[in-house]
C-alpha cells in the first residue's frame, strides 16, 4: 500500500514538471532584428560672387551667395551673419577677399570672392602760375599809328585802356615805351616821329592813372623794324608804340 502511493506521487510530480516545461517554452518571445542606423546628414554647399570684381576706390560691389544644407552662414570681413541666400552691397577701400562660411548638420563649407580696388591715379601737379613776365606778354599790347602820325587812333586807345588795367593790377611793373616807324623817311625824321609816338602812349596812360615814374620813353625810329617786307601791311606793323617790361 505504501509503495503504490509513492509510485503515484512520483508520476504526478513528473507530469507536473513536463507541463511546466511545455508552458515555459510556449512563453518565449522571438528575438527582433536591430533597427537600421540613420543616414548621415548631407554636407552643406555654398557659393559667393562679387559684381563687379574690379572697382575704383569709393565704388560699390554687390556680393551674392546661395547655399544648401546650411543653418548658419557668415561673410567676412565686415559683413557678418547672413541668410541662406541673398545679396548685399559693400564698399571696400582696398583690394579684399570676401569669404563665406556655411555650417550645417553635415559639416561646413566655404567660398571666396576677390574684389580688386584700383589704386587712384596720382594727382596731377598743380599748374604753375604764370609769372609776371608771362602775364605781361599775354596782356599788354602795342598801340599802332597811321603814316606820319603820332596821334592815337581809336583802336590804339582801346588797347592802351586794357594795358592800363594790367599796370594797375601789377603796380610793381615798370615799362619802357618804344616809338617805332616804318622804313620810309629819313633817320632823323623817324627818330623824332618815334619819340612823339612814345610820348603819346605815355601821356594817355598817365591820363588813365598810371604814374609817370613807372614809364620811360625811347625812340628807335626805323632802326628796329618788326617786319622787313616792303609793303603797307608790313609798314603798318612797324608804326607802333611798343612796350618792354623793365626788370
Amino acid at each position: 500500500m505504501q509503495f503504490g502511493t509513492f509510485r503515484r506521487f512520483a508520476l504526478l510530480l513528473g507530469l507536473f514538471a513536463f507541463v511546466a516545461v511545455i508552458g515555459g517554452c510556449k512563453k518565449q518571445v522571438k528575438a527582433t532584428a536591430p533597427a537600421p542606423a540613420p543616414a548621415p546628414a548631407a554636407p552643406p554647399t555654398v557659393t559667393l560672387n562679387a559684381s563687379p570684381s574690379s572697382i575704383n576706390s569709393g565704388d560699390t560691389v554687390t556680393l551674392s551667395w546661395s547655399s544648401t544644407n546650411a543653418t548658419d552662414l557668415e561673410i567676412a570681413p565686415g559683413v557678418g551673419k547672413v541668410a541662406p541666400q541673398g545679396s548685399t552691397p559693400v564698399t571696400p577701400t582696398q583690394s579684399t577677399t570676401y569669404t563665406i562660411t556655411a555650417t550645417g548638420a553635415g559639416g561646413s563649407a566655404t567660398a571666396s570672392a576677390n574684389v580688386n580696388v584700383n589704386a587712384p591715379a596720382p594727382a596731377a601737379p598743380p599748374a604753375a602760375a604764370p609769372n609776371v613776365s608771362e602775364l605781361f606778354s599775354q596782356n599788354v599790347t602795342d598801340a599802332f599809328f597811321d603814316t606820319n602820325k603820332s596821334d592815337l587812333r581809336e583802336d590804339a586807345r582801346t588797347a592802351l585802356t586794357k594795358d592800363a588795367e594790367f599796370l594797375r593790377s601789377y603796380p610793381q611793373v615798370r615799362v619802357s615805351i618804344e616809338g617805332h616807324c616804318d622804313e620810309r623817311g629819313s633817320t632823323e625824321y623817324n627818330l623824332g616821329l618815334g619819340q612823339r609816338r612814345a610820348e603819346a602812349v605815355k601821356n594817355f596812360l598817365v591820363s588813365l592813372g598810371i604814374p609817370s615814374d613807372r614809364m620811360t620813353t625811347v625812340s628807335w625810329g626805323k632802326e628796329r623794324p618788326f617786319c622787313t617786307e616792303h609793303d603797307e601791311s608790313c609798314w603798318q606793323q612797324n608804326r607802333r608804340g611798343h612796350f618792354v617790361m623793365v626788370q
